[in-house]
């Protein structure tokens, strides 16, 4: 089997869990696998389920879930978008080439550690433990998301692709913020 059909037939719950283990190599092979992206979709969508049944018996109900599903899908497709513009046209290292599908699946395999978040649906979790685990959740989604676009854009520098994700984060949240305000009028 040659190495692409290897990497191509690579399964779905593996690359969910060397995401999640922040293996630089894995990052590297979904930005080369094109037939990834809807592996990325998926991925950003547990993710957001995730969160959402976590939260279920904290905030009580399905809207609360499809909500907060549609909020993550948004944000990680405006998230990967300024991204892209950011760090391609921005703040480029020399040999900074990439795509908006190269972004769109480093980024979105990065939601990864975000399944950790079902945890918080657990009956008994006091308010301080569901709060730590939705924290340490979010903080590794972070770090995953610094190596995705480390990766994704052939940085040498960590620390480029750190204030690339933290302008991109910025950006992002702003519009988020903005279009779930205009939608609860």
């Amino acid at each position: 089997m040659t190495e692409a059909a290897q990497t191509a037939a690579t399964p779905f719950l593996i690359r969910i869990i060397r995401a999640a283990r922040l293996d630089s190599e894995l990052y590297e092979e979904v930005e080369a696998d094109r037939s990834a992206t809807w592996q990325a979709l998926a991925v950003v969508i547990l993710s957001g389920l995730a969160a959402g049944v976590g939260m279920l018996g904290r905030f009580g109900s399905l809207g609360h879930v499809l909500g907060g599903l549609f909020v993550a899908l948004l944000g990680w497709v405006i998230w990967a978008t300024m991204t892209y513009w950011i760090g391609v046209h921005v703040l480029p290292e020399p040999q900074t080439q990439s795509n908006m599908g190269e972004l769109l699946r480093t980024t979105g395999f990065s939601s990864a550690p975000g399944l950790l978040r079902l945890l918080g649906a657990v009956p008994g979790l006091t308010s301080p433990v569901h709060f730590s685990l939705y924290l340490f959740a979010s903080l590794w989604m972070l770090v995953a998301m610094v190596i995705a676009v480390r990766q994704a854009l052939d940085y040498t520098s960590t620390w480029r692709a750190i204030g690339v994700c933290l302008i991109g984060w910025t950006i992002q949240a702003v519009i988020l913020i903005v279009t779930i305000r205009a939608a609860a009028f």
